[in-house]
């Protein structure tokens, strides 16, 4: 369980960065606004994180790969929604707040959420 968890915060972390590098790539080097931009980088992230997730966190299911992924792409849009309502709350409402840390912000809030779900539901045996 302590690897396990251990696995999921590394591969968070690396989703992270994805999720951090294509939003503040947008936002350096096009016109596109941080909301829309955001949903980019969550989008490419869950990708990323599905990826290393089935191979070294939890391990394939027994499910199809189709089924799996759409699985995970369940648990990874509710948790990325909880996600975005944070980050986009806190840029609304402080609006001096750099989306970097609305971003960390609002990813810290959905970790436990997407945990769980990706544990139960996605690759539960």
């Amino acid at each position: 369980m302590k690897k396990r968890l251990l696995s999921f915060l590394v591969v968070g972390g690396i989703g992270f960065l994805a999720d951090a590098g294509v939003l503040l790539s947008f936002l350096r080097w096009t016109d596109v606004d941080p909301f829309t931009a955001r949903l980019v980088a969550i989008a490419i992230a869950l990708q990323v994180t599905w990826l290393l997730n089935r191979n070294f966190t939890f391990e394939k299911s027994t499910r199809n790969a189709a089924v799996e992924g759409m699985r995970y792409g369940g648990v990874g849009i509710a948790s990325n929604i909880l996600n975005y309502l944070v980050y986009s709350g806190l840029l609304v409402f402080l609006p001096e707040i750099r989306p970097i840390v609305a971003l960390t912000l609002g990813s810290a809030t959905a970790t436990v959420f997407a945990y769980t779900g990706y544990a139960k539901l996605v690759f539960g045996r």
